[in-house]
């Protein structure tokens, strides 16, 4: 823990508070998720592990005494889900388990201090359900569709599971519970496919914020744009972009005076490996930040697919 006292402390709380956040972005997946929302078959079960690092710095008030604010994270994850028919409709769950590692530190003054945390982060679930385009179809009746645009929703869900001690300024869990309904649309066209996601997450308080605090959240934006090329069925590149806006921190009814307004930017290769499987690598960076995490991000996930007899 970052040894300060006073006011520097409520500074460096507030830093670090950015720093909690945006360190569970990396683990899931820097909300870079190309094909969300594209048309698949109901009956397919998929199981997913996928390995992150995430390395960059944290853009704090200028005003702070605190500066030079880095972190590295390395996480792991698993995940199931699967595909099913709701109202006619095509849906779909899924659950993901993170475990990450992480090291932060910063200078306060002339001080150089550090921090390591290993341990759960929060698990996330979501649910998603195509509302235009998205009929619940077998694979032998999706073989013969023909492609469509698809709009849909869904839900994600940030449950608190992560690792959280109230004495630390640094934790990877959050304490709270995060909500984000979301809007996508996938348009595809040849060989390409065009996508747009609008969503926002909505914050529960954390009533046990460091030194007997209660830290609230202001709602945080998000937009995402995709496009696609698919070279063979199963394997695509996809070039990703997302802007997210807000989520400026309360801590006892103090609202800080700067919120986020941040973009970054990604690549998405997805290769078939075997019959069912795929293996998937992503990269993405911030292209404009300013507050809250910069980083660059690398993922490699393998999933593998099944149908239900």
């Amino acid at each position: 823990m970052f040894p300060v006292a006073g006011c520097w402390r409520r500074m460096v709380v507030a830093a670090v508070a950015l720093l909690v956040f945006d360190a569970q972005r990396p683990l899931a997946a820097q909300e870079l998720d190309p094909r969300s929302y594209a048309a698949t078959p109901v009956g397919v079960r998929f199981v997913l592990s996928a390995l992150g690092y995430s390395s960059g710095a944290v853009l704090v008030d200028p005003t702070a005494p605190i500066s030079d604010v880095r972190a590295t994270i390395y996480s792991v994850a698993v995940g199931l889900g699967g595909t099913f028919a709701l109202l006619g409709r095509w849906a779909s769950i899924a659950v993901i388990v993170p475990y990450g590692w992480m090291e932060a530190s910063g200078n306060i003054e002339e001080t150089r201090q550090s921090v390591d945390r290993s341990g759960l982060t929060d698990m996330r679930l979501r649910l998603a359900m195509n509302i235009v385009g998205g009929d619940a179809l077998t694979p032998q009746e999706f073989a013969k569709r023909p492609p469509a645009t698809v709009v849909g929703a869904s839900l994600a869900i940030a449950i608190p599971t992560g690792q959280y001690y109230a004495d630390k300024l640094v934790n990877l869990g959050t304490n709270r519970w995060a909500f984000k309904p979301e809007m996508g649309v996938s348009y595809p066209r040849g060989p390409w496919t065009f996508e747009f996601y609008a969503g926002g997450w909505f914050f529960t308080q954390n009533s046990n914020f460091f030194g007997g605090r209660t830290k609230e959240q202001r709602p945080l934006l998000s937009l995402q744009s995709h496009v696609a090329y698919t070279f063979a069925p199963r394997l695509w590149l996809a070039g990703n972009a997302t802007f997210y806006r807000g989520g400026r921190n309360v801590i006892d009814d103090a609202p800080s005076s700067v919120q986020q307004e941040n973009s970054r930017v990604g690549l998405t290769l997805s290769v078939p490996v075997l019959r069912a499987s795929a293996l998937k690598l992503a990269w993405s960076t911030g292209a404009i930040q300013r507050l809250g995490g910069d980083f660059t991000t690398y993922t490699i996930a393998w999933q593998t697919s099944f149908m239900r007899r």
